[in-house]
């Protein structure tokens, strides 16, 4: 039914929108990287060809974003998404994260009319702080702790990319503190988040199902808030 009913949705868009085709940005990590798809020097989780010890993903065309940006009648103006990273500039084992941070990579994406920032998985998993809400006067160190460096992430992206359409998309199964943050956070810049839902996974990764799922929750969403 959801593919029937996107179609129509994706008309009154198009129509709002003065008969453009919107470009959307990709600001992920490793579940929406895909080999050969994203900068050279990012890692990605998704390989060709694909390891089936890690995930049944195999064709880009399965990834989330892929079918959301098909579906949708997009186009992908960036994808610049990196395994393992984090919002803050904390990784795992306690490692600077920095260089490969959503802060550090935000500038990164092109000139999109849409930007689909899927993060908080790793700083939720690495053990990160979640720090205080902080909302400005932001100092590097304040950047190792997940609420003041969701807080300048947003901040940074409505300042370099106005009227651009930003929506924060939240994975299942992470800490209720990250949840509650990133819901707290995202209201105060008001950022939808998309809550995803019963998403199949493998080694903690989505698979073809999960990422079919994504897809359809994410495209729903957007798609409603862009009529």
């Amino acid at each position: 039914m959801k593919r029937i009913l996107l179609p129509l949705m994706l008309l009154l868009t198009i129509t709002a929108y003065g008969q453009q085709r919107l470009r959307v940005s990709i600001l992920g990590d490793s579940y929406s990287t895909y080999q050969n798809y994203i900068p050279e020097g990012n890692e990605p989780w998704y390989f060709e060809p694909f390891r089936p010890d890690m995930t049944d993903v195999k064709d880009v065309r399965q990834t989330w974003w892929w079918q959301v940006v098909h579906d949708g009648g997009f186009i992908l103006e960036k994808n610049d998404s990196y395994s393992g990273s984090t919002i803050c500039y904390t990784g795992y084992n306690d490692d600077d994260y920095s260089p490969r941070s959503f802060i550090t990579r935000l500038p990164r994406l092109g000139s999109p009319d849409i930007i689909l920032i899927f993060g908080n998985t790793n700083d939720s998993w690495c053990g990160a702080k979640l720090g205080e809400y902080q909302y400005g006067d932001w100092k590097r160190a304040d950047l190792y702790t997940y609420r003041p460096a969701l807080a300048k992430l947003l901040n940074d992206a409505q300042n370099r990319y106005p009227n651009v359409r930003l929506f924060f998309i939240q994975n299942t199964e992470l800490k209720p503190s990250f949840v509650e943050s990133t819901q707290v956070i995202c209201k105060h810049y008001n950022v939808p988040v998309i809550q995803l839902k019963d998403i199949k996974k493998q080694a903690g990764h989505p698979n073809i199902e999960g990422m079919k799922a994504i897809a359809q929750q994410v495209l729903e969403q957007v798609l409603k808030a862009l009529r």
